[in-house]
């Protein structure tokens, strides 16, 4: 009996250690599977002649959780697997272009609805962050998974225990749709805070005319008109100088081209698809006299007294300069909360 009694204590010891094991391993599991999640909201702030940004997808509504996030992987490596990160090829300080591509600047992209030159990823902000997680970079998601920190950082921002490369995507486009420029010498002029100089003020009053023509495709606010135009730089064309009709096939499509913003545009050479000109003057010039006929040129570039180029004086090319150069904004390239975190 007295044996009987032992082996039955014994017995009790062991289940209840089995029972204060697996009760602390489900503990465990519980407090990692509540890891905090957190919706901060997050306000973009642009000005009223902006047009508003409106194609933010349902299930990717800013927060400042998700915008760090989006950051963090914006300067991180991890992304690719040549060590290279989003930041390698897009400098703040170059308004995030590289001086030594042809690569579009990270500017204002949250009111794209095209994207590269060509304009092949069509969609939200989303669509071209699939793009560049899924085939550009070609990122090992596994990478992520196997860093805590990001586990952590993925639930807290999306609610989610495994990282998928749709997480990826949707984080870096909270952080791209933050980078807004709208701070620029031009925009304090708009807002009544500041003049322009006589060569700015008459360089603004050519690109705002027919006698500049700027202004219809690039348009005040964004500065772009997220739309495609051949304007005259070949009249004949191959390879990626054959522009959209290497994605559409449309004759209609030869050697069109997305237009670029004009924000910052002091900081982002070298210009054109293919970065043929070098300065802010050879673009002037472009449009003064070097324009190309073929059969798809836009009207805009051959409309009535158009047909050898602007004509523009010496003094008017310079004052048109100077006007664009009344579109940086060192605000935005000096902005901490945009840099490395």
């Amino acid at each position: 009996m007295h044996f009987r009694f032992n082996k039955l204590i014994k017995l009790g010891f062991i289940l209840f250690g089995m029972y204060f094991f697996y009760a602390c391993k489900k503990d465990n599991i519980v407090q990692e599977e509540i890891t905090p999640y957190s919706e901060t909201p997050y306000t973009l702030d642009y000005p009223y002649y902006f047009p508003k940004m409106s194609n933010i997808p349902l299930d990717n509504k800013l927060s400042i959780e998700r915008t760090a996030l989006g950051r963090k992987l914006y300067y991180d490596p991890i992304l690719s697997n040549n060590g290279l990160s989003c930041s390698s090829c897009h400098y703040q300080s170059e308004a995030f272009s590289l001086s030594s591509t042809n690569a579009l600047p990270h500017i204002n992209l949250g009111w794209n609805s095209h994207f590269l030159w060509n304009g092949k990823i069509a969609g939200t902000v989303e669509d071209i962050m699939k793009f560049e997680v899924d085939e550009f970079f070609s990122t090992d998601i596994s990478k992520l998974n196997a860093s805590e920190e990001y586990r952590k950082e993925f639930k807290k921002a999306y609610n989610v225990s495994n990282i998928s490369s749709k997480e990826v995507t949707y984080a870096l486009a909270q952080f791209f749709r933050t980078l807004i420029s709208k701070d620029s010498k031009f925009d304090k002029f708009f807002m009544h805070k500041t003049n322009l100089s006589s060569p700015e003020t008459k360089g603004y009053v050519i690109f705002n005319t027919e006698k500049g023509d700027c202004f219809h495709c690039h348009s005040l606010g964004l500065f772009t008109d997220n739309f495609f135009h051949n304007i005259g730089i070949d009249s004949v064309f191959d390879g990626v100088n054959r522009g959209r009709f290497n994605y559409t096939g449309n004759a209609a499509d030869m050697g069109l081209f997305k237009t670029p913003t004009l924000r910052n545009i002091e900081m982002t050479a070298p210009y054109m698809h293919d970065g043929r000109f070098k300065t802010l003057e050879e673009v002037v010039e472009h449009y003064n006299s070097g324009v190309k006929l073929s059969h798809s040129i836009d009207p805009i570039m051959t409309k009535a007294g158009k047909e050898f180029g602007l004509r523009l004086t010496s003094e008017e090319k310079s004052d048109l300069v100077a006007f664009l150069k009344t579109l940086t904004d060192s605000t935005f390239l000096n902005n901490p909360t945009f840099a490395k975190p």
